[in-house]
């Protein structure tokens, strides 16, 4: 099983890159999203992978991040969601939206990927909903890839669950502080903030 690719660009497409490893090229099926991490051809890059074996070939999907494996492999174990469906995901939506478009059953934003219909986006959504913490997918997608800053937003919104608001209420205050001020990056702003509208 190949977990891993480090080596050698050799080539780059939006659908697939060529990493030299050891004198072998490997060719790995990338999502968008992993395209624009990549470095130019010729240069060293490193790419998480999920190979598969079948009866007529064996194929490698590269990551540029342990998220996005994470999220292609929950994708792919459910029945009717192919790889080829998978990489759409996450071509169209970063890991983070993915999963919080599940935690709230966003079918419409899943439905509005290329490949993606709306049986098949219920599906997702109905697979893996239990497979998916909202307030953390909620925290990663505010973040913008800070990790720093979604733990301080998991942490307002943990507090607030704390305080005895459920935890749709806790995210939804949370959304409602983001949406006044998406810079705000301090769990005592949030909390504040969040307080004080919840008693408007």
């Amino acid at each position: 099983m190949i977990v891993s690719l480090s080596g050698t660009l050799l080539s780059k497409s939006p659908v697939s890159a060529v990493v030299e490893c050891g004198g072998v090229g490997y060719e790995a099926f990338i999502p968008l999203s992993t395209y624009d991490r990549l470095p130019p051809a010729g240069e060293k890059c490193f790419l998480h992978t999920c190979h598969v074996v079948r009866e007529d070939a064996q194929l490698l999907f590269g990551f540029a991040t342990e998220d996005e494996k994470r999220v292609f492999s929950l994708c792919t174990a459910i029945s009717g969601v192919g790889p080829k469906i998978a990489l759409s995901l996450l071509s169209g939506l970063k890991p983070a939206d993915l999963q919080l478009a599940v935690a709230e059953g966003d079918f419409k934003r899943l439905s509005s990927v290329k490949g993606v219909g709306r049986k098949i986006a219920e599906r997702i959504v109905v697979e893996l909903r239990g497979k998916v913490n909202p307030v953390a997918a909620l925290a990663a997608a505010a973040s913008g890839g800070d990790d720093s800053r979604a733990e301080v937003l998991r942490d307002a919104m943990m507090a607030l669950a704390n305080l005895g608001y459920s935890e749709d209420a806790a995210r939804k205050m949370v959304q409602d502080v983001l949406k006044e001020d998406a810079s705000v990056a301090d769990i005592q702003t949030v909390l504040r903030r969040a307080l004080a509208g919840a008693a408007k």
